[in-house]
């Protein structure tokens, strides 16, 4: 954050933007930027995971670099909230890290044949189609759906058949996991006996557990073998037990409103949990490698 906008906003919390500088008739119209309330609203539709710290974290990672007001607003113009919308269905449906991310993207910036969007620019449903979902150049053929929904062809992210499950709930066979994720059976059975991944049923697993073994087997690929990883588990595991007591009152509540605070509460908390350690991971390895 920059010292103009620490002074503007000295608490960190969120952000309420001033009186707009264009008429607030329609986000649709030319040369609009928006608060980042606003742009949150704009993207929960699709993405109901994502907070205001998510905002802020993709912006300190580079992904998205919103203009800001003399008093250290940001305000977000349209090629902004699309680039968000990329970023965050990379994520969610292709699961890529935000490293590989961040190539696409610097590809597409620098106008590179085959790039990203070159095809189909970035784009935001309030001003225009996003890319086809049947386009798929590795990352393009996911956005927009979800890890469950299917491809205009029927076949889900990536070439495969989606996750199907009971209400909704989206769930992947043992063989499915192993081929998405590039796992081994040996190395996922040292997972599940590490208490590193978990079946959600007998024999069917969800998308967490998919993206746990994608990372794992890519932390393989560097020598890291599950029984690395178990200070996850127990990291995990202490978070859990921590915000559990912070949202017990509003769990014990019977009323409707509460229960959504407390699954707003929890979204907000893993992701500022997710921006801490990877700051403290950065710092750790700057001060080891004397970078």
């Amino acid at each position: 954050m920059s010292p103009a906008a620490a002074a503007a906003n000295p608490s960190g919390g969120p952000e309420v933007s001033p009186a707009p500088d264009t008429p607030a008739a329609s986000a649709a119209g030319a040369g609009v930027l928006m608060s980042i309330g606003e742009v949150l609203a704009q993207l929960r539709d699709d993405f109901p995971d994502v907070t205001i710290s998510k905002l802020r974290f993709l912006e300190a990672e580079g992904l998205v670099d919103p203009q800001r007001t003399a008093a250290g607003y940001r305000k977000y113009s349209r090629a902004d909230v699309a680039r968000l919308r990329f970023v965050l269905a990379a994520q969610r449906d292709r699961f890529l890290p935000l490293r590989v991310i961040r190539d696409h993207l610097a590809a597409y910036d620098r106008g590179e044949p085959g790039a990203i969007g070159q095809a189909a620019p970035l784009t935001d449903p309030a001003w225009g189609p996003r890319p086809s979902a049947g386009a798929d150049d590795g990352v393009r053929g996911g956005l927009g759906r979800g890890v469950g929904a299917a491809s205009a062809d029927g076949r889900g992210v990536g070439g495969h058949a989606p996750l199907a499950g009971h209400g909704g709930e989206p769930r992947l066979s043992r063989g499915e996991l192993l081929e998405r994720s590039g796992l081994n059976d040996a190395t996922l059975v040292e997972l599940e006996a590490t208490g590193l991944l978990r079946s959600r049923t007998p024999g069917w697993y969800d998308a967490d557990a998919l993206v746990i073994a994608m990372v794992a087997a890519q932390l393989a690929g560097y020598g890291l073998a599950p029984r690395h990883l178990r200070a996850y588990r127990a990291a995990a595991d202490r978070e859990v037990g921590l915000f559990t007591q912070l949202i017990a009152p509003l769990r014990h509540s019977s009323t409707p409103a509460a229960h959504a605070r407390a699954a707003e509460a929890l979204r907000e908390l893993t992701a500022l949990s997710e921006q801490l350690h990877a700051a403290l991971v950065r710092i750790g390895l700057r001060e080891t490698l004397g970078q």
